[in-house]
């Protein structure tokens, strides 16, 4: 009982007199709707203390926000999920009980219903972290080569590894778009020392570059972890697209599964239908052990089933969304509940818009499978922070 006492105020971790409540952030393309937690569908009934530990990542990847004081300045998401931080301290590093962490984000937050202005509700789509066979070096049907970044690419997108913008390299004094997909394929990397890994599957590679990272299994038995370090700044084309356009996979079977299997069957027109996505993946490897989640762009691991990828210009890293929709979970074509308190700590390129997330399933083919056929709407409720120091504001983090 006193750690749920704790858990009511820990919004008082700052003397109430020196608080401010945090307004709703103004979100382009979408209107947030007050709710009350008793009306979200299922919020009750989910695991709040895994919610709660996958919060305490992103907290201690936060930078604290630079503050503004005066009475013009307005607290900001930043600022408040800063204070929200450091109440979730205040209940320590063991995780507490499901009923205490779902008391502690309804005493610190608030929940918005984000309601796109074009209309309709969320969307959803999975990712995964691919498993896969590689070496260190060619040979032995390991011919497929994996690229870290190149020296010569220069791009515009912001910070330092954005995954938007274009690229650009030099060609004498002029700047010319970096090298696309079918470029790269046909050598124009090849002999400048840009191979950290190489596979035996091009397929391998295409859906490692879409999910962003992998766990590259090497032949002595040691696990190579990669992740997103970059791409060549052109548009990423989704290939199902293709396939639903030309009638070669009805809308409704689309899934990661149906296009392996139609680039397994006839590798020539898989090859063609990689090369119409010229956007092109680079790698870096990390100093990740094998238990530890794909690296999330907000620099945490990620958690299966906790972790979202969110629209970076949007939202901010570190916010919890209540996400609520029915997956086909099980098997395709099925329709399971999912309502779950998600932690916004990565971004992708095709994550874009104020109420679309990329749901992070785990490692492996099976939860690839699970991402592979999630394309499916239901709402997206951001949980705003209550409270800030009075007199601070800060940028998005």
């Amino acid at each position: 009982m006193a750690a749920m006492v704790l858990a009511l105020v820990a919004a008082a971790a700052v003397p109430s007199g020196m608080l401010s409540a945090v307004p709703p952030p103004a979100i382009a393309g979408a209107k947030l709707v007050p709710l009350a937690f008793g009306a979200m569908d299922g919020w009750a009934a989910d695991d709040h203390a895994s919610a709660f530990r996958t919060f305490l990542k992103s907290c201690a990847a936060r930078r604290a926000p630079p503050a503004e004081v005066g009475p013009a300045s307005v607290p900001t998401l930043a600022a408040g999920l800063a204070h929200a931080c450091a109440a979730a301290a205040q209940l320590g590093t063991a995780a507490p009980s499901r009923e205490v962490a779902r008391l502690f984000f309804e005493a610190n937050f608030r929940p918005y219903l984000v309601v796109p202005d074009k209309g309709g509700e969320g969307f959803f789509t999975g990712y995964y972290e691919p498993e896969v066979a590689g070496a260190l070096a060619p040979g032995n049907g390991f011919d497929v080569p994996v690229h870290g970044r190149p020296s010569d690419l220069l791009m515009s997108g912001g910070g330092p590894t954005p995954n938007s913008g274009g690229a650009m390299r030099r060609e004498g004094d002029a700047l010319v778009p970096y090298f696309d997909r079918a470029a790269i394929e046909d050598g124009a990397l090849a002999g400048r020392g840009l191979e950290i890994a190489w596979l035996k599957d091009p397929i391998d590679l295409f859906f490692m570059q879409i999910q962003g990272s992998a766990r590259v299994r090497l032949p002595d038995g040691r696990i190579l972890r990669l992740n997103y370090d970059g791409y060549n700044g052109h548009p990423y084309l989704p290939v199902g697209r293709l396939l639903i356009a030309r009638g070669l996979v009805p809308r409704e079977e689309m899934s990661m599964d149906r296009i392996r299997a139609f680039m397994e069957a006839d590798p020539e027109a898989g090859r063609a239908l990689r090369r119409e996505n010229r956007s092109y993946v680079f790698f870096k490897a990390l100093d990740l052990d094998g238990e530890a989640g794909a690296m999330g762009a907000q620099g945490v691991p990620l958690t299966a089933g906790r972790s979202i990828a969110v629209d970076r210009k949007l939202h901010t890293y570190g916010a919890p969304v209540f996400v609520a929709a029915d997956l086909p979970l099980s098997a395709p074509g099925s329709r399971e509940p999912f309502r779950r308190l998600m932690i916004a700590q990565d971004t992708g390129s095709a994550i874009v818009g104020p109420a679309r997330a990329d749901l992070y399933f785990g490692t492996g083919p099976e939860a690839g499978a699970v991402a592979g056929r999630i394309r499916h709407s239901g709402s997206f409720t951001l949980l705003v922070p209550r409270f800030a120091p009075a007199g601070t504001a800060g940028r998005a983090q």
